[in-house]
């Protein structure tokens, strides 16, 4: 998963974001910068019974958030939004010893973007697409 830090890089960078099922996000600044919240049509509680694990399905849980602006959370894109978003850009994603290596044709050249995570390589490169060489990296 992408740090907070790199998603909030994304979004100064001018990254949109439109919430769909499946989306990660963080809401920061409110005590719960380390819980990762997913957007969902539907909230799911696995209870451990003795006859049994039960998955309950609810439409909301007494401690849940009313509700929050999209724009008061950060998006933690996941490694499949940001390939998808690096377009015919991306070339590769090698794995190498105490990392990943992303290597992406920006303006006719190739670069190579390192990271110890596959998803936070991912997002690096983005950085680097969104803007011109050495913005926001």
């Amino acid at each position: 998963m992408i740090s907070l830090e790199l998603a909030l890089r994304l979004r100064r960078a001018g990254l949109p974001w439109t919430p769909v099922a499946g989306d990660r996000f963080v809401v920061p600044d409110r005590d719960m910068d380390d819980e990762v919240f997913v957007v969902s049509d539907m909230v799911v509680e696995v209870h451990d019974l003795p006859t049994g694990r039960l998955l309950g399905f609810n439409g909301t849980t007494e401690w849940a958030l009313d509700s929050i602006m999209a724009r008061d959370v950060v998006w933690l894109p996941r490694e499949d939004q940001l390939r998808t978003l690096l377009g015919d850009a991306f070339v590769s994603l090698e794995a190498r010893p105490g990392g990943f290596v992303v290597t992406v044709d920006h303006e006719g050249r190739q670069e190579r973007h390192i990271d110890i995570d596959a998803e936070c390589a991912y997002a690096r490169a983005v950085l680097a697409t969104l803007g011109p060489p050495g913005h926001d990296q």
